[in-house]
């Protein structure tokens, strides 16, 4: 079982990226999939997460307005389109998958994790 998380870089304030997660090993549409970030020196902080069971996303309120999160279960992919970016996104952004139906806001609620990705938003 393995997520494989990707698609971070650098970006200047205001700009926008999309993060993908792949999964291997699991049934994709059997976990609920969420994506955290942690920034250098802070707690890992939850951001999105859609359930496998609605379909239906919740967000942060830190990002609720800018970040949007979604699934090809086709692909086995979940994506985490994010825009309007600011200097204090800059984090390791990570992907998650549980079997549960909720979404948790707790990391340690989620079994399988992807190895990071590095988000730096210039100003």
């Amino acid at each position: 079982v393995q997520l494989q998380a990707s698609g971070g870089g650098l970006v200047q304030v205001g700009g926008s990226l999309r993060l993908s997660c792949g999964a291997s090993g699991l049934t994709f549409s059997s976990y609920t999939m969420a994506w955290f970030r942690q920034a250098q020196g802070k707690e890992r902080e939850w951001l999105a997460g859609i359930s496998r069971t609605t379909s239906s996303p919740s967000y942060a309120d830190s990002v609720r307005d800018r970040f949007s999160i979604s699934s090809d279960n086709a692909k086995n992919t979940v994506y985490l389109q994010m825009n309007s970016l600011k200097p204090e996104d800059t984090a390791v952004y990570y992907c998650a998958a549980r079997t549960g139906a909720f979404v948790h806001r707790r990391g340690d609620f989620y079994d399988v994790w992807g190895q990071g990705t590095q988000v730096t938003v210039s100003s």
